[in-house]
């Protein structure tokens, strides 16, 4: 019989460790929480958290990945529509492990593993909006710097035609070819400005949310 290499093993083989782990999760997800011993609830701990997170991204490569471990079709709509819905504000933590009294008979150490699905307190809520407001906000702040670099060089090199324009026309060589060069560069700086002016209101939309945040933060303490 092969040696297990990671810790104990709770089953007999690999496969049937497997299995037992995925009915674990199975029945974790139907009823909210299981009773079982302790290693095996710090065992299932993990995938189940595993298999949450893939139902919080709600495509369908992560519900494939999820029918992998979980059989019952049932049970993975719940996974995906109930309980990654009650999980939306969590960004881990989803499980929690209770330490009840041994088992009576071997003396197991026994615990409960269960589905952590209270609400979070509305503090911890409004820095949550604001930390996420304060990521778009920054976001918002590099495209207009972005936008405003390329604008100034495209402006640069606006101007750089419009140079090279004059000389042709007064030398009178390729005098058609450097005006043409000159209006199309200048449309060009024409449009970064507009980009630059639609990066500028957009970052200044964020960085109103991100006050608007921070005011509910501030009233919510």
């Amino acid at each position: 019989m092969p040696q297990p290499k990671k810790g104990p093993r709770l089953a007999s083989s690999p496969a049937h460790e497997r299995l037992m782990l995925a009915n674990m999760a199975t029945s974790l997800f139907a009823h909210g929480r299981i009773t079982t011993t302790l290693p095996k609830a710090k065992r299932l701990r993990p995938l189940a958290e595993r298999l949450i997170t893939f139902a919080k991204h709600g495509d369908l490569s992560s519900r494939r990945r999820v029918m992998r471990v979980i059989r019952d079709k049932s049970i993975v709509h719940k996974l995906f529509t109930e309980i990654a819905e009650q999980m939306e504000q969590r960004e881990g933590g989803y499980t929690r492990i209770t330490h009840i009294a041994p088992r009576k008979g071997d003396n197991a150490p026994q615990a409960i593993i269960e589905l952590v699905t209270e609400p979070l307190s509305a503090k911890k809520a409004a820095v949550r909006e604001a930390e996420a407001a304060t990521k778009q906000a920054a976001k918002e702040e590099d495209t207009e710097m972005a936008a405003a670099t390329e604008a100034a060089i495209t402006e640069g090199m606006a101007e750089d035609a419009t140079k090279q324009a004059v000389e042709a026309n007064e030398s009178g060589e390729n005098v058609a070819a450097a005006d043409q060069a000159a209006v199309d560069l200048q449309k060009e700086a024409k449009k970064d400005e507009a980009v630059e002016a639609q990066a500028e209101e957009d970052a200044d939309v964020a960085e109103e949310a991100a006050e608007a945040a921070e005011a509910a933060e501030d009233s919510s303490k």
